[in-house]
């Protein structure tokens, strides 16, 4: 018999020796992936593609679905009584939990669609998720409680919509991928202990900023793209959807390695991604597959955040691969 999402969750949290709270904060992300599915997959059917006409925090301007799936992500988790406040990349501060509803234990931060400039184009989006435990003896979160390095996370997923539209999660024991059942409305276990081969010979960057790019890097992509003819015992393919939920999912089908590395085109940034609702969630799970994540200097789940919207470069995927793009930092 098939395994559903709710059942698997609940299994889970019998072994983390997790409360109810944590289930029923799964059980209402679900619902909101699922909504926002539903959106996606309706697009300009319900008109909810192209520009909002507004700019989040980070001055980037955000399209109709950035503000809808933002909405639908608080309202479904807001009221359940699992959280005491949550966070997202389109919001400029955290968001406590009204009075009006129970405050629990968990902050969440989440990334509502990942890879939105791609929608009005209809190519895969995402939506990324982070639980932590809000710290004991505070009712009332703050900023500062959000600042918890990526290794404390209890729980790290996103949500593909692409063809099918699936749920990756880990708890810290493996990722296992689940496919939505549009006919029962259930997501169920397809993907059972997802693994990264330590080996790869795909990479992804946006290559249209290579000139400023750091010497390790410019190293790196420039043995990929030779090949055999550069030193390297294979040749390798580019891909590149400027979805980092699509990315990720193809490294954890079938290996890669997908940077967005520090460079030199806006130097007042330390890098492209942010850390709480991107890299973070996205580095435990590409860990917990077997695989490696990196600034290139540093692990990524060992960075203290000091601020909510901070950036950081990001090398994930294969082991062997991030292994010696960091070798090449270190070496430089």
């Amino acid at each position: 018999m098939s395994k559903s999402l709710i059942q698997f969750i609940i299994e889970e949290q019998r072994h983390m020796g997790a409360s109810g709270d944590f289930t029923g904060l799964l059980s209402d992300i679900i619902s909101a992936c699922k909504q926002i599915a539903h959106a996606v997959n309706k697009g300009d059917l319900i008109g909810v593609l192209g520009s909002a006409g507004s700019e989040n925090v980070q001055g980037e301007t955000q399209k109709k679905l950035d503000v809808i799936t933002n909405d639908i992500f608080m309202q479904s988790t807001e009221w359940g009584g699992h959280l005491a406040a949550m966070a997202s990349e389109e919001m400029d501060e955290i968001y406590p939990i009204p009075a009006k509803y129970p405050r629990g234990k968990y902050l969440l931060t989440f990334d509502p669609l990942d890879g939105s400039s791609n929608i009005d184009v209809n190519i895969s989006v995402g939506t990324i998720f982070s639980i932590l435990r809000c710290p004991d003896g505070v009712s009332n979160p703050t900023e500062k409680d959000f600042l918890q390095p990526g290794a404390k996370q209890v729980c790290a997923g996103y949500a593909l919509y692409g063809p099918s539209t699936m749920l990756v999660l880990t708890t810290g024991h493996g990722v296992d991928g689940f496919t939505l059942d549009r006919d029962i409305g259930e997501f169920i276990l397809t993907h059972p202990q997802m693994k990264i081969p330590a080996d790869t010979s795909e990479f992804a960057i946006n290559m249209s900023n290579r000139r400023y790019w750091e010497a390790p890097v410019q190293r790196y992509v420039e043995e990929c793209t030779k090949g055999k003819e550069g030193g390297r015992e294979k040749n390798f393919n580019m891909r590149w959807v400027a979805s980092m939920v699509a990315e990720v999912h193809r490294i954890l089908t079938r290996g890669g390695i997908f940077m967005y590395p520090f460079d030199t085109k806006d130097p007042a940034k330390a890098g492209k991604l942010r850390l709480l609702y991107e890299a973070n969630p996205m580095s435990l799970i590409v860990e917990q597959a077997g695989g490696a994540s990196s600034t290139g200097r540093q692990r990524i789940l060992d960075i203290q955040p000091d601020e909510l919207h901070q950036r950081v470069p990001v090398i994930l995927g294969s082991k062997n691969e991030v292994d010696r793009v960091v070798g090449y930092h270190q070496g430089a």
